[in-house]
Order: C-alpha cells, then sequence, then structure tokens
C-alpha cells in the first residue's frame, strides 16, 4: 500500500475499547495483507488474549511489549520505567521509520507522553519524519492537545457505565 497517504490515528479518552479499537484495525488491515507492528507501553504479559490470538491468527503483525507493567501514580515511577519507556519508543520508532510496516500501533503512548516517562517533541517528530504510505495509531488516556492536533483521526471512548462499578472483576477474554 506504498502509494497512499497514510493517516495517524488516536483513541483517547477514560472509557474502556481503545486497544482493542486499534486491533481490530489491525485485523482489518491483516486482510488486506498488510504488514503490522504494534508497541505496549506498560504492558508486559504475553499471555493476554489479544497476544495470543496475534501469535495463533496474524503472522504479518509484530508486538512488542513493555518489560515492565506497571500502573503507578504519575510522579510515581522509577528509573527503570523511564528506560524501559524509551526503550519500547524507539523500538516503535525504528520500525515506524524503516517503512517496512503499514500500520504502526503506540499502545497506551498517551499514557506514557502524560506521565512524562517520554518527550512529546520526539513523538511529534516521529510523526512528522513517518514515511508518506504508513498508518499510526496512538492509543491510552489523556490524549494532549498537540497530539490531537498532529492526528488526523480522533476518537474519545467515553465511560458510561463499567463492570467494575458493581465489583465485577477483570475476566479473560473481556479484559485481558
Amino acid at each position: 500500500m506504498k502509494d497512499r497517504q497514510g493517516i495517524v490515528m488516536v483513541y483517547t479518552g477514560n472509557g474502556k475499547g481503545k486497544t482493542t479499537s486499534a486491533l481490530g484495525l489491525a485485523l482489518r488491515a491483516s486482510g488486506h495483507d498488510e504488514k503490522i507492528f504494534m508497541v505496549q507501553f506498560r504492558k508486559s504479559d504475553p499471555t493476554y488474549g489479544e497476544i495470543q490470538a496475534i501469535r495463533k491468527f496474524l503472522p504479518n503483525m509484530t508486538v512488542l511489549q513493555s518489560a515492565r507493567s506497571r500502573f503507578r501514580k504519575r510522579g510515581d515511577f522509577e528509573e527503570a520505567d523511564y528506560a524501559d519507556a524509551q526503550n519500547v519508543f524507539n523500538k516503535g520508532k525504528e520500525a515506524l521509520l524503516s517503512g517496512e510496516y503499514d500500520l504502526v500501533i503506540f499502545d497506551e503512548i498517551n499514557f506514557a507522553l502524560y506521565n512524562d516517562l517520554l518527550q512529546l517533541d520526539d513523538v511529534l517528530n516521529m510523526l512528522k519524519e513517518r514515511p508518506r504510505h504508513v498508518n499510526v495509531v496512538l492509543t491510552g488516556r489523556y490524549a494532549c492537545d498537540e497530539i490531537i492536533a498532529a492526528a488526523d483521526l480522533v476518537s474519545e471512548v467515553k465511560e458510561i457505565k463499567h463492570h467494575y462499578q458493581a465489583g465485577v472483576k477483570a475476566q479473560p477474554g473481556v479484559e485481558y
């Protein structure tokens, strides 16, 4: 698909479904034999259902997960968290700028930016430098105004009601 104009898509908000939306797009791209690369910030569990499904059914998709899965509060990160986020970003950036992939997903990058684990200018420059044909997805809560301005499509996923509020715990196949 090297003859198309790639777009930057942002899935943000406090609702459930941002990563799921990105994976739905990956499934659609896979149906067109596109090559996909996804990096996941703050997710390091290879037993997540989506990772298992990708391995089974999407041979044209590569996933790199964070080495650290920390759900910390803003300002409560360790040096290793910053180094890990930078490493994950660098690998995703390398894949994006190579032009080898048709779709590159940065899952939870907005969270990483919000928590100052990454530099906003690095992300914005990467988006400007990307090969013309590559579609990019940025997910996570707290998308900042600059990311929204740089995007071609922004969807806000809004929580209206969530089963957690009724005390229902996370379930395999639903949350992971």
